[in-house]
């Protein structure tokens, strides 16, 4: 598997990768247009995250989405991991973990991920590749 950091011009590309993961996950923007998902993506890779693209036969296969800027300077926090939906339950996402933990990421840094409490595909993966439960988020909607 090759890999690559992400550049403005990926833009696009990795507006449609995340229009499949908040589909795929139930997230909240899956409402939301095309456009705002790439502004959404430019103002990261804009800021203080590094979107990475995985490659297999020529065909982008995963991407993940991270900072190492967060208030806590001893941690990486993944924001965003997509596997293609043809290509999960190949090995690719342990793949792709394992190429940032050996390749990308520093050793001497925690990493975070935050999950959707309905996602129980994903938390279980993090927790067969070794995450264990730290904190649960909770939130108040909006009220009318």
């Amino acid at each position: 598997m090759k890999y690559r950091f992400a550049m403005l011009k990926d833009v696009p590309l990795l507006a449609r990768l995340n229009r499949q993961l908040v589909e795929d996950e139930g997230h909240r923007n899956r409402l939301r247009s095309d456009a705002w998902l790439e502004k959404r993506m430019r103002g990261f890779l804009t800021s203080e995250y590094r979107a990475v693209l995985f490659d297999m036969e020529g065909r982008t296969v995963a991407y993940v989405l991270y900072t190492d800027r967060s208030e806590y300077t001893d941690t990486i926090y993944l924001r965003q991991i997509l596997v293609d939906a043809s290509m999960r339950r190949k090995g690719v996402g342990r793949e792709v973990i394992r190429i940032l933990l050996k390749e990308i990421w520093p050793k001497d840094k925690r990493i975070t991920v935050g999950v959707l409490q309905n996602n129980q595909a994903a938390i279980a993966f993090y927790q067969a590749i070794g995450f264990h439960p730290y904190a649960v988020e909770l939130e108040l909607p909006p009220r009318k």
